[in-house]
């Protein structure tokens, strides 16, 4: 098996929007994961789960006040970098694990060219020269697929489109080859051909270079593509886990049925319908700690749920499908209509070619 090269080790950063005095929200709450090197994972969850939080609080950035990282470990390459100096965690950031941030139209400073601003990571932990970095900035842009890059490089960010600007994030994130990759919802606001480009790209850059990548995301069609291991979030905290055929072919945690099911399907008849998830996302300043947060949106909840915490078990003596949850062994008729759907979806869609 590959290195580890991040651990992410029972995990907490909460908020405090009222000061220290008002309720606290536990936005990642135990969260535990692993990085190999070269490796992409998915993490997946609705808005509000705690993704985003979680992938800032790997490289420092959670504003504080509100926010607070409260404990655990983030190990890179076996170091704390929740321990590290500000000089040491700066030394680290651009250079050694890069992001992508969700609207590239806020995260590109408007009135400095895309050039400079790809520039400026060079220089500050490559040590180039300004012509050196301008050089090797063209050479990125030509090689995440901009035309024009020498000319492209004197343009001001609103003179790109979004997917272009989406690819000058991807080409200042991998300025210094890092060795982690973060990508937060790296296809937002972007149409559906920009979207494959756009992961094509990050995938070949990922290959090519050997980077780890973990992608952030509610898109399962992205992670069913490209993912080596899926991670799905609720609450602040991982509920399942596995390689894409874990998590998409035996799926066992409530929510994730729900994921799943909630994906319009085209290849379907009319009559079918959509599916959503009844409830809305939890307030994880009211929630409990010593509970399971999707109880209140769960058809299967019982006593327990609400007075205890699940804890991740191994599926069927799995080495890789983990499941956080009482009942994980109750969902196999609702496992099995879904494998009947997908058969019902296969028939249609060889129905409409005939």
């Amino acid at each position: 098996m590959a290195e580890t090269i991040l651990e992410v080790k029972h995990l907490r950063t909460y908020f405090y929007p009222n000061g220290a005095k008002g309720p606290e929200l536990r936005a990642v709450d135990d969260l535990s994961y692993e990085v190999h090197e070269g490796e992409c994972v998915a993490i997946i969850g609705e808005s509000g789960s705690g993704k985003s939080v979680e992938a800032l609080s790997i490289l420092r950035l959670i504003p504080c006040p509100p926010g607070i990282i409260m404990g655990g470990e983030i190990l890179f390459h076996g170091k704390d970098l929740l321990k590290m100096t500000d000089e040491e965690i700066r030394q680290v950031r651009g250079s050694k694990i890069s992001m992508i941030f969700q609207e590239p139209s806020t995260a590109l400073n408007p009135v400095v060219t895309i050039g400079k601003q790809i520039c400026e990571t060079l220089r500050v932990h490559r040590g180039m020269t300004k012509k050196e970095a301008m050089e090797m900035a063209i050479q990125l842009l030509d090689r995440v697929n901009i035309p024009n890059a020498a000319q492209r490089v004197k343009q001001y960010p609103f003179e790109f489109s979004g997917g272009m600007q989406q690819r000058a994030m991807i080409a200042m994130a991998m300025a210094c080859n890092p060795d982690v990759l973060i990508a937060d919802e790296p296809t937002t606001a972007l149409d559906v051909t920009v979207q494959a480009q756009v992961l094509e790209e990050l995938n070949k850059m990922r290959k090519e270079t050997n980077t780890a990548l973990i992608i952030i995301t509610h898109n399962l069609g992205v992670v069913a593509r490209y993912a080596d291991s899926v991670k799905i979030v609720y609450g602040g905290k991982i509920v399942e886990s596995g390689t894409p055929h874990d998590v998409f072919e035996e799926p066992r945690h409530p929510y994730t049925l729900g994921l799943i099911r909630a994906v319009p399907r085209l290849d379907l008849p009319k009559s079918s319908g959509l599916s959503a998830i009844e409830g809305e996302p939890p307030d994880m300043s009211k929630i409990p700690p010593d509970c399971c947060a999707f109880y209140s949106r769960c058809k299967y909840c019982t006593d327990i749920c609400k007075t205890a915490r699940p804890e991740e078990r191994a599926v069927d003596g799995s080495a890789t499908h983990i499941c956080a949850c009482f009942h994980m062994n109750q969902t196999q008729a609702e496992r099995e209509a879904l494998m009947e759907i997908n058969r019902k979806s296969l028939e249609f869609s060889k129905e409409a070619e005939t």
